[in-house]
């Protein structure tokens, strides 16, 4: 596998996309989502250049880590994360982009006993209500907000978002667009403890939409990896 072609080719589309929206490249986060990928090829992608992972389960990140200590690599849990792997997510990950209720961030905020480190936050946000996708209400989002805000060892950073998958990504844009707007209109509200900048949104199949409505994270697995099995 030729990870410097794939991620060349991922970052050339980045660039092309923040032209069309009138923004820098260096707006936007690549974050590699190496779900069932083995730590060696994880190491070749971070030789290839890479520094921000994804993984969509705690267990296996718990198994993949010793293999990798030696890397300086920030890992995002971008899955969806049960309230009682709290503690093994705050040990693990960096950063956390899936909290969806008050009780998973209490959790998150309790594993931290003897630290005053902050954990980086979002909150992923279920636009559609789709039962098959974790994600708070958007209605919800602004309560959520200010609660999470108030927790001591947690950094509310922005949002996140799994639109539904289209064959057409052009499909995904309304999404987008909503989950941008929301942001701002949670931003306007000046919460204390609480930036809503981060935009988490855009997967290999829809990223480039995600950026040209404003995303400053994209997830990128299978335009870097390969097709999972």
């Amino acid at each position: 596998m030729d990870f410097e072609e794939n991620i060349g080719h991922v970052r050339e589309r980045i660039a092309n996309a923040c032209r069309r929206a009138g923004r820098r490249p260096e707006e936007v986060k690549l974050v590699a989502v190496s779900k069932t990928v083995p730590p060696d090829l994880i190491r070749r992608a971070f030789e290839a250049g890479l520094r921000d992972f994804g993984e969509n389960r705690v267990q296996e990140a718990n198994a993949k880590r010793p293999a990798l200590s030696d890397l300086t690599v920030t890992w995002h849990m971008v899955g969806h994360l049960q309230s009682n792997k709290a503690k093994l997510a705050r040990e693990l990950f960096h950063v956390v982009h899936s909290v969806d209720s008050l009780r998973l961030a209490q959790k998150l905020d309790q594993a931290a006993v003897c630290s005053d480190d902050k954990l980086p936050v979002l909150l992923q946000v279920n636009l559609g209500d789709e039962l098959t996708k974790s994600g708070a209400r958007e209605e919800e989002i602004g309560q959520l907000a200010e609660q999470v805000g108030r927790l001591r060892t947690l950094e509310l950073r922005g949002l996140m978002v799994l639109p539904p998958f289209f064959e057409d990504p052009e499909q995904a844009r309304p999404s987008f667009r909503r989950l941008r707007e929301l942001a701002k209109s949670l931003e306007a509200l000046n919460l204390p403890n609480v930036s809503i900048q981060g935009l988490s949104m855009g997967m290999s199949h829809d990223f480039e939409i995600a950026i040209e409505e404003g995303a400053t994270i994209v997830r990128i697995g299978t335009a870097i990896f390969g097709p999972r099995s």
